[in-house]
This record gives structure tokens, C-alpha cells and sequence, in this order.
């Protein structure tokens, strides 16, 4: 992986000419730069291609502009040719040792590496559908308590309002009992004021009703008087 991403770099470098040494410097201060506020590259679902099994893509791409569709084949052979030659390699049972194990490899991918694969991508689906699974489950969660929060949210809202509604029936029983009270004083002062008439009225009367029998007496006094001295 790390040997594909130095080949793309390098292919892009060649290519951009004097783009490559600011893209360099970008690089360098983007390497300098804290690791936390670098972006997260997306992991890939599927490797990239490879040819033979090991050799990246990017290599045979890298060298197709200058030595053609056959120049990676012939820079191989001619650094094995090479190796060989000058005894930088030399050839000995670890060899066939090693090839042996080389083919073994080789075959036992081919013949059990699709059931391996399907194998880990069962598993590694199973992975993702529990790891989706937690995510909805907190999802929910989530939009339970901000749907809960939202609610609350109202309530207090309309707490507002009813403590509102509240002060006014407190008012309103205030004035109601203000009413009352001056209605009771308004009646009781009218009892009074009544009564004080009608003392005034049978005062009046028993003014009248005196002076009438006195009036009456002294008619009958006088006609007692008169008869007397007609006697």
C-alpha cells in the first residue's frame, strides 16, 4: 500500500513539472502541521489492482511512458539476470525451499482464497450491520431525547402562559371579593341609613300623633270649662 501511494506521488510529481516542488512544500508543511486537524482519508472498499499478485498497478503505469507495454518485464528479468550474475543472490536448497513454499502459497489462495474472502466479508458484514445497528439504536436514542427535549421545550413555553392564566384568576378573585366586600358594606350602610329614616318617620309620627291628643285634651278641657260656667 505504502509503496503504491510513493509511485502515484511520483508519477504526479514528474508530471506536474514545476507544480511538483510547491506541492513538495505543501506537503512538508502539511506534515508539520498537527496531525488532529489533518483530514481523514476514506478507507477503500476494494484494494487496488495488482498484477502477479504482489506488483502494484502503478508500476507498470509509472514505466509505460518511457519503456512501453514490456519495459517492467524487461527491467525485471534484467535485475534478476543481474542478481544471478554477480552473485548478489546465489541459488541453494533455501531457494527451492523457499519456491516450494512460494507455490504451496500461490495454491492455497487460489484454491481457498474465495471461500476466505466470502468468509471475512461475512464476517466483516456482520460487523458493519452491528455497528449499523448501534448507530441506529443511539440514533433513536438521540432523536428520542431531542423530541423529549422539544416537548420540555413547550411545556416550559406553555408554563409561561398558565402562570399567566393563573395571575388573572388570582385578579379576577381579588376583584370578585373586593366587589363583594363593598356590596356588603354598600348593603350594610343602607340598613343603617334605613333604620336612621325610619326612626325619623316614627319620630315624626309621634310628634303628630301627641300634639293631635293634645290638641284633642285642651277641645275637651275647654268644652268642660264652657259647660261648667253655663252651669
Amino acid at each position: 500500500m505504502l509503496s503504491r501511494l510513493v509511485l502515484v506521488s511520483a508519477s504526479a510529481l514528474k508530471s506536474s513539472g514545476a507544480l511538483g516542488a510547491g506541492l513538495v512544500q505543501a506537503s512538508r508543511s502539511l506534515h508539520s502541521s498537527p496531525q488532529s486537524l489533518a483530514p481523514m482519508p476514506a478507507l477503500p472498499e476494494k484494494g487496488g489492482k495488482v498484477r502477479h499478485g504482489i506488483i502494484p498497478e502503478e508500476l507498470f503505469q509509472l514505466l509505460y511512458p518511457k519503456t512501453g507495454v514490456t519495459g517492467p518485464y524487461m527491467l525485471g528479468t534484467g535485475l534478476l539476470l543481474y542478481l544471478l550474475s554477480k552473485e548478489v543472490y546465489v541459488v541453494n536448497h533455501e531457494t527451492f525451499a523457499a519456491a516450494s513454499i512460494g507455490i504451496v502459497i500461490v495454491y492455497g489462495i487460489k484454491k481457498f482464497g474465495p471461500d476466505v474472502a466470502a468468509l471475512a466479508d461475512k464476517l466483516n458484514e456482520e460487523k458493519v450491520a452491528k455497528a449499523q445497528e448501534v448507530k441506529d439504536v443511539a440514533m433513536a436514542s438521540l432523536a428520542q431525547a431531542i423530541a423529549e427535549e422539544k416537548k420540555e421545550q413547550w411545556r416550559a413555553e406553555g408554563r409561561q402562559a398558565l402562570f399567566d392564566a393563573k395571575r388573572n384568576n388570582v385578579a379576577n378573585l381579588l376583584e370578585t371579593n373586593h366587589r363583594e366586600r363593598v356590596h356588603l358594606v354598600t348593603n350594610e350602610v343602607k340598613k343603617r341609613l334605613d333604620y336612621q329614616i325610619a326612626l325619623q318617620h316614627l319620630a315624626r309620627n309621634h310628634g303628630k300623633q301627641s300634639i293631635a291628643k293634645c290638641i284633642t285634651d285642651l277641645k275637651m278641657l275647654a268644652k268642660a270649662r264652657q259647660a261648667k260656667a253655663t252651669a
